[in-house]
Order: structure tokens, then sequence, then C-alpha cells
């Protein structure tokens, strides 16, 4: 989808931004994945450092806001995974993902194309290791969404996951749930060989051969069934938000 169009009148501080996040469940010492548009939110006095602070203060005492910072976009001067710096290289989805890589409070996770960068508590802990975790099939390296990265921890910890003008078409940690699938369909095949073959006609070089892509609006519209997808506004902007933990389950 499109990202909501804010109304520029509306001015968004701190203060309304905590508010919100309370409003969507967020509680003391939580962690709080986001996905959003600065620009939906109206006028948000501070940029992106506003957002993070105002998420910090609903989420206190103890608590860490961590966004995907996402490199790698498919295109031929990023479509190699050395060339990934974890401190230099930009984040092309969005200005809120940018402005938490450039933050000097946050910590960013190794990975060339779904790195996670965070702030608060438990940043340094969310973001720790991510290259060097346990396989885990994906069209990204067996670590993009592998055991023990920080997306796993993200779905261990139940954390919030807050989507700001946007809808789950921006869904990210549904790879997370198609990497956990693919998994436990390979450890059916009766030997090593075997997994390793049907793993290989997954994907090969970041190009999708076969892979169980989920539906993002599907997802969105039975958890709002179930009754766990919360919707309040930010300013002008929709905020929908869901623990990981059901979403994944």
């Amino acid at each position: 989808m499109q990202p909501e169009k804010g109304n520029p009148d509306i001015l968004v501080d701190e203060g309304m931004v905590c508010a919100a996040f309370r409003r969507a469940g967020v509680v003391s010492g939580d962690t709080v994945l986001i996905h959003g548009s600065l620009s939906s939110m109206g006028w948000v006095q501070g940029g992106p450092e506003c957002v993070f602070n105002g998420i910090l203060a609903a989420a206190a005492p103890g608590g860490t806001v961590c966004i995907p910072t996402l490199w790698f976009n498919g295109k031929e001067e990023r479509n190699h995974p050395e060339l990934f710096d974890v401190k230099t290289s930009p984040a092309f989805n969005g200005a809120l993902a940018e402005g938490m890589r450039k933050d000097s409070r946050s910590f960013r996770s190794h990975h060339f194309s779904h790195s996670i960068s965070a702030i608060g508590a438990r940043a340094e802990e969310l973001t720790a290791g991510h290259e060097n975790c346990g396989p885990s099939p994906s069209p990204w390296s067996e670590t993009g969404f592998g055991i023990g990265s920080p997306w796993q921890r993200l779905y261990e910890w139940n954390a919030l996951y807050a989507f700001i003008g946007v809808d789950f078409a921006v869904c990210t940690m549904k790879h997370y749930i198609e990497s956990r699938m693919v998994l436990r369909l390979l450890t059916l095949l009766p030997s090593a060989e075997e997994r390793q073959q049907r793993c290989a006609e997954l994907s090969k070089d970041r190009k999708h051969i076969l892979w169980p892509f989920l539906n993002n609006q599907r997802m969105e519209e039975l958890l709002a069934r179930q009754g766990v997808l919360q919707k309040t506004k930010l300013g002008s902007a929709t905020l929908r938000a869901v623990r990981t933990a059901p979403l994944v389950d």
C-alpha cells in the first residue's frame, strides 16, 4: 500500500506518541517493533527522534524500540551482500528507519537484507549475533530469519509490532513465519541429503524460485477477526498493533 497521506496541520509531539502507543497496548519493559510513515502522522515535532522517544516513554522503564533497517533492495548495486556495511549502509525503507540507523543511541544487527536497529534497554541484546545465528531457510540467506536472530528474539519476547500509517503490506515479520513453516516441512524429509536438495530449490542468489509467501492482507483480516489486532490514531495516522506471539503462532 501507499502510506496514508498525513495532515500537516496536526502537530505531533512526544506526549502524543506516548499516549497513542499506550492505547495500542505498550506496557513497561516492552520491546516495540515499528514500521511506519513519518509524514502520515502530520507535522512531527523533532522528526524520527520524537517518535522513538515517545515510544520509549510509553515502555518506560526498561523499554526498547526497534525497526527494520533494510539495505538490500534488489538493485544491482546492492546485489552483493559483501558490500553491506553495518555502520554506513543506508536503509531504503523510509525516514523512520534511516532516522534510527543514524541515531547515536542505536545498535544495528549485521545482516545485509534484514537488519534490525534498536534503541533502549535491550537494544544491544536484541541486535547481537545476527550474522552468526543458526540456519533457517529464506531467499535472503539462512541467517536472515535464522535461529537466534533478532527476528526470533522479537517472537520469543512477544514484542508489540506496530504499523504507523501503513498496513500489513509491509509486514516483514511474515518472512520469519514463512521460514519457520519451511523449516518444519524440511524436517519431515527422511535424509539430510534430501533436505539439502529441497532447500536449494527454494531460492538461489536472492531470486525467489519457490517460496510460500503469505498473503499480507489475509493475515491482517484474520488477526482482526481474532480480536488481537488493535487500532487507534496517532496524529492523522492509523496505528495498528499486534503482539508477535499470536501473529507467529
